[in-house]
């Protein structure tokens, strides 16, 4: 089943989108989370996260290997929402401060091998797959290298699931607004 890409800033209301669009599936809900509660505040919008979702939905933690639970997890019959791809890339950028300048990504083995086997499952799952991303490139640029390696390589992820994706949707102020497909 082709899958939907929701982008939007933060606070934009695309978790919320995503999570109406499983509602409205009328199949059993699966999240997988990729955020990690390294801290009191992280722990708590988790919480809030989790608290906002219908009961019955199943949430799996996966901060990395997101391909692999994917493809145990988004079978027939089934919506998963992946929530979110961007804090997926910020676990897969681990480490990324101490590349020489100018930082590159391509020096990061697990970011490559990881992504690549995504954008290889993504269009071979057969449950309808919901991928939160951020869209970080609309603000301002980053003071930093590793700040800016970081918006490029969440650009070049969203591109890339784009492609891919059959649907795409930005979200804004709560309102969805379809670039690709039917919102």
């Amino acid at each position: 089943m082709p899958a939907h890409l929701i982008l939007g800033g933060a606070r934009s209301g695309k978790s919320r989108h995503a999570e109406s669009l499983a509602a409205a599936s009328g199949l059993p809900v699966t999240v997988i989370a990729t955020a990690e509660a390294l801290d009191d505040e992280m722990a708590a919008r988790i919480r809030r996260h989790r608290d906002d979702r219908p009961e019955g939905w199943r949430t799996v933690e996966t901060p990395l290997a997101l391909a692999a639970t994917l493809r145990r997890e988004a079978v027939a019959g089934r919506c998963v929402i992946v929530d979110c791809v961007t804090l997926w890339l910020t676990n897969l950028m681990a480490g990324a401060d101490d590349l020489p300048a100018p930082a590159d990504a391509g020096l990061l083995p697990l970011l490559q091998a990881e992504r690549r086997a995504l954008l290889d499952i993504l269009p071979a799952l057969p449950a309808q797959v919901l991928l939160v991303a951020n869209e970080v490139g609309l603000g301002l640029v980053p003071e930093t290298p590793l700040g800016r390696l970081y918006r490029d390589e969440a650009g070049r992820l969203n591109q890339m699931l784009a492609a891919a994706c059959e649907r795409v949707t930005f979200v804004a102020a709560g309102l969805p607004l379809a670039l690709k497909g039917t919102a």
